[in-house]
Order: structure tokens, then sequence, then C-alpha cells
């Protein structure tokens, strides 16, 4: 019971502001020891999700085994079932890269003193994450609800976003900490009346006649980003491990948005493995603003929106303590953007943006 406890306050962005709290020498020595030497095996950890689907499909039919043996290197590619328990893997060292959102990404492994790159912006959430009420159809009437979610995470974020667009705050509300994993059962349940997922947990939900969607991403486009990461020292040392891992990726995503035979049996398969089919997923593409085009990823990337989007969420996770015991500002970690511009210190950034391997990808040059 007490290790099971101690697992469950160890999760996510409270973990990350544990490990900040009793020093770094309980990452630090991961990310410089463990990762340093240049290496031929990489792990990358993914969960179920419309914009990571392309990894597990990739894996399945060859795709990553063959951009990995053009750079002489193995990448296992392993679902974790939990996404919140995924970012804990990788912040302890237990992987070399990671399927994650731009906020997670720092509350958890940046702050926990785990450097750590944005290789791949593959999308941006544009109606995937949603706020869903039990009977009820507007958003003001979820004053005074219980409200479930998975606690400092993007849902939680977008909570903030959707509560101050009709003058409400937090305090409005009761947030019930839920993992991913149990949402869809927690719904099903008499107390719970509201919640706040992704997908395809909301498409799921929402077969309930009783569903009530009030708000959703589609309404802050740009702000949930949808990455995948990778330990910066590990991708210094081993840069072949970043080019396989993009040609991995648009190799896929070209399958993804083909109308060929081809990609709708890939877009199928991707669905049946996430839990819904064909239309569902496709339904779900709908509501991703999908990077396809490693050119347009690079501009994104690049572009004046992600710094803004950062600032905001850096402001979110410090009015929510997340950035360390000892925070002082929203500057304490360090924010590098793609074009060499830092949000917060330049002596301490721990989250870095790069258009590198996507701009790599665009000139053919993988």
């Amino acid at each position: 019971m007490k290790t099971g406890y101690l697992r469950q306050m160890l999760r996510g962005p409270a973990m990350a502001v544990l490990m900040a709290g009793l020093g770094a020498a309980i990452v630090l020595p991961l990310s410089s020891a463990a990762f340093a030497a240049p290496k031929k095996e990489f792990k990358l950890a993914w969960t179920i999700y419309v914009g990571w689907m392309p990894w597990q499909y990739a894996a399945e039919t060859g795709i990553v085994k063959k951009w990995a043996d053009k750079y002489g290197i193995k990448i296992d590619v392993v679902q974790v079932n939990d996404y919140v328990e995924s970012i804990n893997q990788y912040t302890a060292g237990g992987f070399d890269a990671l399927t994650v959102t731009n906020m997670d990404a720092l509350s958890t492994p940046a702050v926990g003193g785990v450097d750590t790159t944005a290789l791949i912006v593959g999308d941006f959430s544009n109606g995937n994450d949603a706020v869903i009420l039990k009977n009820k159809g507007k958003l003001a009437d979820i004053k005074g609800q219980k409200v479930n979610l998975v606690e400092f995470s993007v849902s939680h974020y977008l909570l903030a976003r959707a509560l101050s667009s009709v003058g409400m705050k937090e305090k409005d509300v009761k947030v019930v900490n839920t993992s991913d994993a149990d949402m869809a059962g927690a719904w099903k349940t008499k107390d719970v009346t509201s919640v706040v997922t992704w997908n395809p947990i909301v498409e799921e939900v929402m077969i309930d006649k009783a569903a009530r969607k009030v708000f959703d991403s589609s309404q802050i486009p740009g702000e949930i980003i949808d990455l995948t990461v990778a330990n910066t020292e590990t991708l210094k040392d081993n840069p072949d491990f970043g080019k396989a891992l993009a040609g991995i990726w648009y190799e896929t995503l070209a399958l993804v948005v083909s109308q060929s035979p081809e990609g709708k049996a890939a877009r199928e398969a991707m669905g049946k493995a996430s839990g819904t089919d064909l239309a569902g997923f496709e339904a779900q593409l709908a509501a991703t603003k999908l990077f396809d085009q490693p050119a347009a990823a690079s501009a994104f990337t690049k572009g004046a929106e992600i710094g803004a989007t950062m600032d905001k969420v850096r402001r979110f996770l410090f009015e929510h303590k997340l950035l360390g015991n000892d925070a002082k500002s929203v500057d304490v970690v360090g924010i590098e953007l793609a074009d060499g511009k830092v949000l917060g210190d330049k002596k301490n950034v721990k989250f870095r943006f790069t258009d590198t391997y996507m701009s790599a990808a665009a000139a053919g040059k993988l």
C-alpha cells in the first residue's frame, strides 16, 4: 500500500516538483551519465492518441526498422498504457524519446532537470481535447462541479483557459485527479458529472447521450501541441537517432494523409489499434491540425506562435507551483525557441525547440 501511495504521489508534474525540491542529483546523473556516450540502441515511449498512432503503425509495418537500419541503430517503440507514467519513465531515464505535449514536456522532465528537445512538432489539437458535462449544455454550468481530469496536464490547462473564457476561475470548481486510463470508466459512474480529456477518450465518452461537449481545443488553436521529444544529450551525441526518427515520422505521415488504398488501410489499422474504427479515426484526424509536410512543421516551429504559447504555459505552471518548490518567478527554467531566443533563465535551459530534423526532412537530406 505504501509503495502504491508513493507512486501515485510521484506521478507527472508532482514528481517533477519533488525532484526539483530534493535536488538535481536525482535526475542529473541520468541525463549526464546514462545518455552521454554514443549508443546504438534507443527506446521511444508512446501512448494512444490520434497524433501519436503513426509510431505504432511504423513499428508494426517495418518503417521503424527500415530507417533504423539505414543509420545502423536499433529503435524500440514501446507503448505505455498510462500517459503520465510514460512521462515519468522518460524523466527517470527509462526512455530516450517520448511522445508528449508541449506543456507536459516542460512541467515534468524539464522542471525535473532533464534537458529535453522537441525535434518533431507533429500537430496541434484542434478539437481533440474537450470539456464534457453530463446533461448540461453550457460551460457556465460547470460552476460548483467536481471535474475529473489528469491533474496538471494539458487537460488542466484547457480547463483553466475554458473557465477564463466565461469569467470563472479554478476556485469555482473542484479538480479530481483521474488517470487517463480510468477516465472513460469514471464517466459512467453516477458521481462523475464533468470531465476534461482527450481523444480517443472524448469519442468514447461522447457516445453517452448525456454527454455535452461545452469547450474544446479548437477554441484555443495552436496551444496544445503534440511533440516527439528526446533527451538533449542523447540527441547531441547521436544525431543519427534524430534523423531516423524524422525519417520514420514523415514516411508514415505520408500514408496517414494519402487517399490511396494503402493510406486507407493505414488509417483503418491505426483506428483499430486506438480502439475505434476508420470513421472514428478520421473524425479524430479532422480535429487535429496535422503537420504532415515537414516544411510546414518547420515553419510553425520557427513562428512566433510557439513563443507566445509557451509563455502562457509557463505562467500557468508557475501559478500552480509546478516550476519547482523554490521557483520565485516564471523565469526559473529556460525555454529555448527554434530561433535561439530564450524564455526564462538562459543559464538553466532545460526545454528546447529545434527545426533541424524537420528542415532536413523538408530538404530531402535525411
